[in-house]
C-alpha cells in the first residue's frame, strides 16, 4: 500500500470512531513490518480527530532533512547482515531514523525485498556439499558420454500413504454466507492408518508396486524380499535376453538401501549402482515428482487392497511423457547441483 492508502485508511477508521491503538494492531496484522509505525498511526488518528481532510503531507519551511546519506545507508546495511530478520520496528529503534527513510533506503538503495524463509531438507556441511557436486559430476559425466542411458536407470523408493486424506489449507477453502463460520476438518493423527509402498520406475514407466501389510516398515531383508527380488523379475521378463546387464539401480542412502546384503544382491544380479549424493531428495526422482504426483490423487481408504488399487490406477495413468520428462529434468537438476556449489537449488528452478 502506499502512504496515501495507508492514510486513507486511518482517516475512514478515525471517522468510524476506532482509537490508534486499535488500527494500528488491525494494520499490523494485515502489512507487517510494511505498516506504518504506532506513532504514525497515532499522529494522523488526531489530526483526522480535529477535523484535517486533505490526506497529502503540510508544506514545510526551510531545506527538506536529508536523511539517506551515505552513513545511514552503511548502518542500516550493517544492521540487516547482522540479522537478516529483523524488523522496521527493530531498525527504527536501533538506528533512529523514520520508517519512511528505511523504507526508501532498503528498497531503492540497498533493493532488498522480505521474503518468508524457505524449507531445505537439512543443513548441509561443506563436507555433503563437496560430495553432493562429486557425485552429480560422476553421474553426469557417464550419462552425457553414452556410457549411461537414461532408459537403462531404474529408480524408486519407499513411502508412507495415509487411508484418510487431509487437504491442504488452500483446498480447504469454502465459500460462506456473512456471519458462517468456515467448516472445520480434523487433523490426520500421528496414529492414522497408513501403509507403506515401495514403488520403482524406469524413463518409460512403472516396475514395481509392492506395500508392506499391517503398518510395518521396511528392513534389509524385507527390500530384498519385497522389492529387489520382484524387480529382478520383472526385468528378466520384459529382457530375456539380456537381463539385468547394462541396468543403472538408484536409489538413496536410506539404511536398507546401503546394507552389505543388499548391496551384495545388487552386485550379484549384474545391477551396476547409481550413487546418490547424501541428504539429496532434489535429485530422487520419487521425491521431487513422483510421490507428490500420486498423493495429489488419492481418495480415502478402508484397507491396503483398496488404496493400492488406486495407486496402481494412478501411477497407469500418468502419460509416458511425463516418465521420460522426470528423468531428464534428473540431469538438469544435476547440472543445478553443480552449479550452486553442492547447495540446495529448487528455489532457483
Amino acid at each position: 500500500m502506499e502512504k496515501s492508502q495507508y492514510r486513507g485508511y486511518i482517516q475512514i477508521r478515525t471517522f468510524l470512531g476506532d482509537d490508534a491503538t486499535k488500527i494500528f494492531k488491525d494494520l499490523t496484522k494485515f502489512a507487517g513490518d510494511l505498516s506504518p509505525s504506532y506513532d504514525t498511526v497515532r499522529r494522523w488518528t488526531n489530526e483526522f480527530s480535529s477535523g484535517k481532510i486533505d490526506l497529502s503531507d503540510q508544506a514545510r519551511s526551510g531545506r527538506p532533512i536529508v536523511e539517506t546519506t551515505s552513513e545511514n545507508i552503511e548502518r542500516v546495511k550493517a544492521f540487516i547482515n547482522a540479522d537478516p530478520y529483523c524488523t522496521y520496528n527493530e531498525m527504527e529503534a536501533s538506528t533512529l531514523l523514520s520508517r519512511s527513510t528505511l523504507q526508501i533506503i532498503i528498497n531503492e538503495h540497498l533493493s532488498l525485498r522480505k521474503l518468508c524463509a524457505r524449507w531445505i531438507p537439512h543443513f548441509l556441511t561443506e563436507h555433503q556439499k563437496k560430495e553432493r557436486v562429486r557425485i552429480c559430476k560422476q553421474n553426469l559425466a557417464n550419462f552425457e558420454s553414452n556410457r549411461w542411458r537414461l532408459y537403462d536407470v531404474i529408480t524408486g523408493d519407499e513411502s508412507w500413504f495415509y487411508h484418510r486424506k487431509i487437504s491442504s489449507k488452500q483446498s480447504n477453502a469454502s465459500w460462506v454466507s456473512e456471519g458462517e463460520k468456515a467448516r472445520a476438518v480434523v487433523r490426520r493423527g500421528r496414529f492414522d492408518h497408513k501403509t507403506m509402498f515401495s514403488i520403482f520406475f524406469k524413463s518409460n514407466g512403472p516396475v514395481c508396486i509392492t506395500y508392506l501389510e499391517g503398518g510395518k516398515t521396511i528392513d534389509h531383508e524385507t527390500y530384498i524380499d519385497s522389492c529387489l527380488k520382484p524387480i529382478v523379475s520383472f526385468i528378466n521378463e520384459q529382457r530375456p535376453q539380456s537381463g539385468t546387464k547394462n541396468i543403472k539401480f538408484h536409489h538413496d542412502n536410506a539404511r536398507p538401501h546401503i546394507h552389505k546384503n543388499v548391496i551384495s544382491f545388487l552386485e550379484s544380479n549384474k545391477f551396476t549402482i547409481m550413487e546418490h549424493p547424501p541428504y539429496s531428495p532434489d535429485l530422487a526422482p520419487s521425491d521431487y515428482w513422483l510421490f507428490s504426483y500420486i498423493k495429489q490423487r488419492l481418495h480415502d481408504h478402508s484397507d491396503e487392497e483398496s488404496l493400492k488399487s488406486e495407486i496402481v490406477d494412478v501411477v497407469q495413468k500418468i502419460p509416458k511423457s511425463e516418465w521420460k520428462k522426470t528423468f531428464d529434468k534428473l540431469l538438469e537438476r544435476m547440472r543445478l547441483c553443480i552449479e550452486n556449489k553442492g547447495d540446495y537449488f529448487e528455489h532457483l528452478m
